[in-house]
């Protein structure tokens, strides 16, 4: 606790302590290469580990890393095709490589990878704990159909909301076309005091791609969240934003640079003020 005043008073004035909660994150837009087996994937998981880990060795320690959404292979019905070598169980090769990244930077790591299961494929993002552990998978519950995009042919939706709890902050993944729905980001903020929202997709540079934007800043807005908005790096992607819970002429979106290298990394530092119920910025 802290005083009002430190002079002796019979009516002293006590004020509440005024926590704050501290996360370093690290959002990782890449590029992917051609995947077509198995041998590939892994080749490019391992690397994209391997880059990730020369980042954070040269800018010093986080506590988040975050990739988009399918960051382990290529995006479109060419590589869904192949599925069937492609798509992996939550224990697989990517997410062993993922776990060894976690235990070597001591970050929790929350990355996007085509899921097999009895069941079916999905769509999902993998939580990785600091100790390497699976700590969560979110299953994209709302699949796009339109365009390049052909979920609905391949995936299953998913059926319910996943958190990690770091640093004081409640973390929740929510998967592209998921941030058009916008009851999904109210569940988790209202219902489930969710204060940071990773949205990692997949946008590429077509009609739709400049509404992107517009859901990202009006997501974070109306429900008082910090918002990431992660894609993936390369010709026709790129435009990565940063919301806070107030966008305006003093707080506004923070975009990453276009860029065509192949790792695209973005440090930020976000404080959270529980008194104050939502994310303040730093």
């Amino acid at each position: 606790m802290t005083l009002a005043s430190s002079a002796p008073s019979q009516n002293r004035t006590i004020a509440p302590e005024r926590r704050s909660f501290a996360l370093s994150l690290l959002a990782s837009q890449v590029s992917i290469p051609s995947t077509r087996s198995a041998s590939e994937r892994n080749a490019h998981v391992i690397a994209l580990c391997a880059k990730i880990q020369q980042v954070i060795d040269a800018s010093g320690p986080v506590d988040l890393v975050v990739l988009p959404e399918l960051c382990t292979i290529e995006y479109g019905t060419d590589a869904f095709v192949h599925l069937d070598v492609l798509a992996e169980p939550a224990n697989g090769p990517s997410s062993q490589a993922f776990a060894q990244l976690a235990c070597n930077t001591g970050a929790m790591v929350v990355f996007g990878l085509a899921r097999s299961t009895e069941r079916g494929y999905f769509i999902s993002q993998l939580i990785i704990d600091r100790s390497g552990r699976v700590a969560g998978c979110y299953d994209k519950m709302h699949l796009c159909q339109y365009g390049a995009s052909t979920e609905n042919d391949f995936f299953l939706p998913g059926d319910r909301v996943m958190f990690a709890e770091l640093n004081g902050w409640r973390i929740a993944p929510i998967i592209c076309y998921d941030i058009r729905i916008p009851e999904l980001s109210r569940t988790l903020a209202l219902d489930h005091g969710a204060t940071l929202l990773l949205h990692c997709g997949v946008y590429f540079r077509d009609e739709s791609f400049s509404s992107w934007h517009s859901f990202a800043v009006t997501r974070a807005m109306e429900n008082q969240v910090y918002q990431l908005s992660l894609n993936r790096v390369g010709a026709g992607y790129s435009g990565s934003v940063f919301c806070p819970p107030w966008v305006d002429d003093d707080h506004p979106p923070q975009f990453f640079r276009l860029t065509s290298k192949p790792l695209s990394a973005w440090s930020l530092i976000l404080i959270y003020w529980p008194e104050f119920d939502h994310a303040t910025p730093f």
